[in-house]
């Protein structure tokens, strides 16, 4: 199966943007060569973009209170684990913590190193890093594996909160709807929405089928328009009945 999502509003954006390159950057971090940690650190500048909101931390913080405040309505329910409600406001608090104790702007620490600012802005210009440009760049790049892993851990770990924050919000949002049978007729599908409330959507197709879902939507209405992938990977109209799970998730 594959899920495609599609947010209906700038907040829940962001954070899957930053879910998806916080996930880059631990994945190319973890591996030893020098053209992976070169992925991770140049990931790592475009989450200092993304999380240049001034609101984003202040957002993430009175989203964790009011689910904390919403699990502790749970409390003595016979059909809720206690256990696994106490460690889920455990992990809210946390979060909420690590947040509250992160101070100045987003990623300030990186705008005060002038040698990572300087690889970030010839990284904007293509081929700009390359060793005749940034000679001392190129000496980074060939120190051992473990110290470089070691930098980008030290430069990432003071972001850590907001990550940390995100996937419980991300988590919660993904758990809060339930997958729907639909089907497109003639690769077509158009859901009048009302108005509503709805954050985002989830849209699951079978990897096999080969059916690419184009989403547009907003609380009024919602269309998805089914394209096949064909072997040059150029999406072409479907004209044929496609079936799919749909999930509307909402906090």
């Amino acid at each position: 199966m594959i899920t495609y999502e599609y947010p209906f509003n700038e907040r829940i954006r962001t954070l899957l943007r930053l879910e998806d390159l916080f996930d880059k950057t631990a994945h190319f971090s973890q591996h030893e060569g020098a053209q992976e940690h070169h992925v991770a650190l140049t990931t790592l500048f475009e989450i200092l973009e993304v999380a240049g909101r001034a609101d984003l931390k202040m957002d993430l913080i009175q989203e964790l209170e009011r689910q904390r405040q919403t699990l502790l309505a749970y409390r003595n329910n016979p059909d809720i684990s206690e256990e696994a409600l106490s460690g889920a406001l455990y992990e809210i608090e946390q979060a909420s913590a690590a947040l509250l104790s992160m101070t100045g702007k987003i990623g300030q620490h990186l705008r005060e190193n002038d040698w990572l600012m300087s690889i970030r802005s010839r990284a904007a210009i293509p081929g700009g890093l390359c060793e005749f440009d940034l000679p001392s760049y190129h000496h980074w790049l060939h120190q051992s594996a473990e110290s470089r892993r070691d930098a980008l851990a030290t430069w990432l770990k003071p972001m850590l909160p907001l990550r940390d924050g995100l996937v419980i919000v991300l988590r919660l949002l993904r758990a809060s709807g339930r997958p729907e049978q639909q089907l497109a007729k003639g690769g077509a599908f158009q859901m009048m929405l009302g108005g509503s409330a709805t954050q985002m959507v989830r849209v699951t197709l079978k990897l096999k089928d080969s059916f690419v879902p184009e989403i547009s939507a907003n609380k009024y209405a919602l269309n998805i328009r089914f394209a096949r992938a064909e072997g040059d990977h150029k999406p072409r109209h479907c004209d044929t009945d496609v079936a799919f799970d749909m999930t509307f998730c909402n906090l």
